[in-house]
């Protein structure tokens, strides 16, 4: 049930319920490279999504998800081992992370000067051990948001409510805008991806978006 404010209410944001599609056991290794410079990242996670979330709140405009590509396995162990091999052959190429990745995990695993190299290795590690290869990772970002999209409408539509709320009763100095930028950022990921959110979120929340949204950015 979406949550109502009285005038005198002051607005405590609420942990931002992103879309999570973790699996018991399913793991992922990825493979992201940046849109701007000759670096990539390598890892393993259960929750793609959410590990790009972490990595760069705008991680659509970061990584260039045209060449990123996800290796998935059933196990844990599996995404150690093609992890493990993709550092070691590259070792001697590691990289420090570039500035605006989050400090939080993101700063280890870094290489530059081989994206085609770990590319290739990746697709043979699939190719000979039977895995499944998401490439593009764009197409598997856009069918994982998919599913998401029967949860956006009400999800947009509360936070929306609880920004406006703030926009219109608080001084600036009390306004947090971390979910002026949690709501912007998750509709220009729809966006960026080719995902028309027309249909998908409220007349107001489009409204909202189009005309800005505050100007959080």
């Amino acid at each position: 049930m979406m949550k109502t404010f009285s005038i005198e209410e002051p607005v405590v944001h609420e942990e931002v319920a992103y879309p999570r599609f973790a699996g018991r056991g399913r793991t992922y290794v990825y493979v992201l490279p940046c849109r701007d410079e000759d670096l990539l990242k390598v890892g393993f996670s259960r929750d793609p999504l959410d590990r790009l979330r972490t990595l760069h709140r705008r991680f659509f405009e970061f990584f260039d998800l045209e060449r990123g590509l996800l290796i998935h396995t059933d196990h844990l162990r599996d995404a150690r081992q093609i992890e493990r091999l993709l550092i070691t052959t590259f070792a001697a190429h590691n990289a420090t992370a570039p500035f605006g990745v989050s400090a939080s995990g993101g700063h280890t695993e870094w290489f530059c000067g081989v994206a085609s190299e770990v590319d290739a290795l990746a697709r043979q590690v699939c190719a000979e051990q039977g895995y499944v290869l998401y490439a593009p990772l764009s197409a598997w970002l856009r069918e994982r948001l998919g599913e998401w999209s029967d949860r956006l409408f009400d999800w947009s539509a509360h936070m929306l409510e609880m920004l406006e709320y703030e926009h219109f009763n608080l001084p600036p100095e009390q306004r947090d805008e971390r979910g002026i930028r949690a709501l912007r950022d998750m509709l220009d990921a729809y966006a960026a991806l080719g995902i028309e959110i027309q249909g998908l979120v409220s007349t107001p929340v489009l409204a909202w978006y189009q005309s800005g949204g505050f100007m959080a950015r």
